[in-house]
This record gives structure tokens, C-alpha cells and sequence, in this order.
């Protein structure tokens, strides 16, 4: 989830591919030199809309714990109902912490993951809801799994792309609509 990060994969495939087929080299580092520049691109989008979402509302809550690289690269806290497995339940317990956090902190938004059933994020708004304070969901973000096949969201740039300007625009940040380069499908 920080693109900034799998510079150094694109690097290392490079290599492994110019290792294996030492005629291809050039190629091969033209284009991992290509699309290492669309990574920083992306990577710099992100760093701008995410600034401009608010400090105290940098929360992200969602089914489960995805996305700590993001959180760690833009600055947010990174809160997951399930923990690292999407196969985990949620307890009782950590849905009510969950709520006492989204009350008492005032945030707005939570999301819920292509991969993972909604249930206990509905759970999380229900329960914000009965104490008084309004949760909507912010949108659906890609963790485990890309967009479909043949979509601008279905290839690692836009999956980023979309999760950046989804969670930007939900947590009262400034990101365009169609994102970093205009492509993403309106939801």
C-alpha cells in the first residue's frame, strides 16, 4: 500500500529478469526505469491529497489491519476491526472500542474492503449511530485484491490511486474525483 516501496521491487525484477536474459537488459531497464517514475508520480499524488486531510481526522478504519504500510507512509493511524486476517470475526469487545474511538475523536468515515464482507463496519456506524454520532462509510478500498480484471483499478497503480483519493475525499481531504490522472470509475 506505499508505492514509494515497491521501487525497489520493480529495481530487483529488473535484474532478475536481466540475469536470466542478458539480451533483454536494456529493454528490461527501460522499462522498470519507466515504470519506477509512474510509482514516484504516484507516490507524490498521495503525499499531496493526504496532506490535505485534516491531522485529527487522520483515521482509518476499516475491516481489517491492510493497510499499515499506508498508514505509516502518509501519517495515519491505521485501525482494523478483524486484526490481519479476513477471516478472523470481530468480537464484541473490539467493536465497541471502535465506536468509543469514532465518537469520542469525532471521525466521520470508516471503509469497507472489496475482500471483506461489510457486516461489522455496519456493526461500527450502528453502533456510532446509538451513541449519537453520524458514521458513513467512505467507500470501498481495494486491500487484498485489485479492482476487476481490465479496469484502470484493477492494476497496482490504480488500486493506489483509487484507495488514496477514496480516503482522502472521505476524511475531509482534497483529491479530484477521477484521481491522480482523471481515470477512476465515479462510485
Amino acid at each position: 500500500m506505499d508505492p514509494h516501496l515497491w521501487t525497489h521491487v520493480i529495481d530487483a525484477v529488473a535484474a532478475a529478469l536481466s540475469e536470466a536474459d542478458p539480451a533483454g537488459a536494456d529493454l528490461f531497464a527501460a522499462n522498470a526505469a519507466a515504470y519506477r517514475a509512474e510509482m514516484d508520480d504516484l507516490s507524490r499524488y498521495s503525499t499531496q491529497v493526504l496532506s490535505t486531510v485534516p491531522e485529527s481526522a487522520r483515521v482509518l478504519v476499516s475491516a481489517h489491519d491492510a493497510f499499515k504500510y499506508f498508514g505509516a507512509a502518509h501519517g495515519f493511524e491505521v485501525m482494523g476491526i478483524q486484526g490481519i486476517s479476513t477471516e478472523s470475526e470481530a468480537g464484541v469487545r473490539r467493536i465497541a472500542e471502535l465506536v468509543t474511538l469514532l465518537v469520542e475523536r469525532g471521525i466521520g468515515a470508516v471503509f469497507v474492503e472489496s475482500s471483506v464482507s461489510d457486516r461489522s463496519v455496519r456493526a461500527l456506524i450502528e453502533g456510532a449511530a446509538a451513541r449519537g454520532h453520524e458514521v458513513t462509510i467512505g467507500g470501498e478500498l481495494f486491500s487484498d485484491a485489485m479492482g476487476q480484471e481490465g479496469t484502470y483499478e484493477g492494476t497496482y497503480l490504480g488500486m493506489i490511486d483509487h484507495n488514496v483519493t477514496t480516503i482522502a475525499r472521505a476524511l475531509g481531504g482534497e483529491a479530484p474525483q477521477g484521481g491522480w490522472k482523471g481515470q477512476l470509475v465515479a462510485s
